[in-house]
């Protein structure tokens, strides 16, 4: 059985998103929920050499966006797609810097998660 996908907006990313252009809002919120259904292609990506970090991206003629994201498919009903924060830049390039963050909120979730697990097993 597959588990159906759901993309989950961290506050960064929320808080990015809130801050684009409406228009921009709308081709990204569209590749997310493209994403949801099961769509693959160039809207949602994975990052080469990186420790398993995608980016949504969007572009209109001045800027590029991305929300940078990981996957936590651990739970047996459903695929979570965090989405960590977003920028915007002017080159097709994801900054080295922007991943590591990425990274680095991801190191952080599963963490927190395991502790919780490890939590609610002793009670």
């Amino acid at each position: 059985m597959i588990k159906p996908l759901k993309v989950i907006l961290m506050p960064e990313a929320e808080e990015y998103l809130s801050k684009v252009e409406q228009k921009i809002q709308f081709k990204i919120l569209n590749s997310i929920q493209k994403t949801e259904t099961g769509l693959k292609g160039e809207w949602f990506t994975k990052l080469k050499e990186t420790k398993g970090i995608y980016e949504f991206r969007e572009r209109d003629s001045k800027y590029f966006y991305r929300i940078l994201a990981f996957w936590d498919s651990e739970n047996d009903k459903e695929t979570l797609i965090l989405a960590t924060h977003g920028f915007d830049k002017k080159t097709n390039k994801t900054p080295t810097s922007e991943i590591k963050r990425a990274e680095s909120i991801k190191e952080t979730y599963f963490q927190n998660k395991k502790r919780n697990n490890d939590n609610n097993t002793r009670i």
